[in-house]
């Protein structure tokens, strides 16, 4: 079994930053691509952004130019650092991987996501 957790959402005003974090656990071989959807209310779930196992990016035009993603191999943790919010990035933030597991499978995992609020 593979669990990714993640961390970091919050209450914020626009304009503001936020790092959400994704940690993985369990047994992994390799992580392919990690990356980041996010729901809002009444709208379906969208990608964000994601990364490759050899660092390859893709984003979402729309937060292009304000969000990065990043790894850390050694701590098998994704990171998503979010500047200049707005108030439609207000969404629960859901981590997702495939994983290449011990058990020599290919398969996909999610987080229960983190909340996102940006609000004046």
């Amino acid at each position: 079994q593979v669990q990714l957790v993640e961390s970091g959402g919050g209450l914020l005003q626009p304009g503001g930053s936020l790092r959400l974090s994704c940690a993985a656990s369990g047994s992994i071989l390799n992580i392919n691509v990690i990356g980041w959807y996010r729901q809002a209310p009444g709208k379906e779930r969208e990608l964000v952004a994601f990364i490759t196992s050899s660092a390859d990016t893709q984003y979402a035009d729309s937060v292009k130019g304000r969000f990065t993603i990043s790894g850390d191999n050694a701590k098998n943790t994704v990171y998503l650092q979010m500047n200049s919010l707005k108030p439609d990035d207000t969404a629960v933030y859901y981590c997702r991987a495939q994983v290449f597991t011990a058990q020599q499978r290919t398969m996909i995992y999610w987080g229960k996501g983190t909340l996102v609020t940006v609000s004046s």
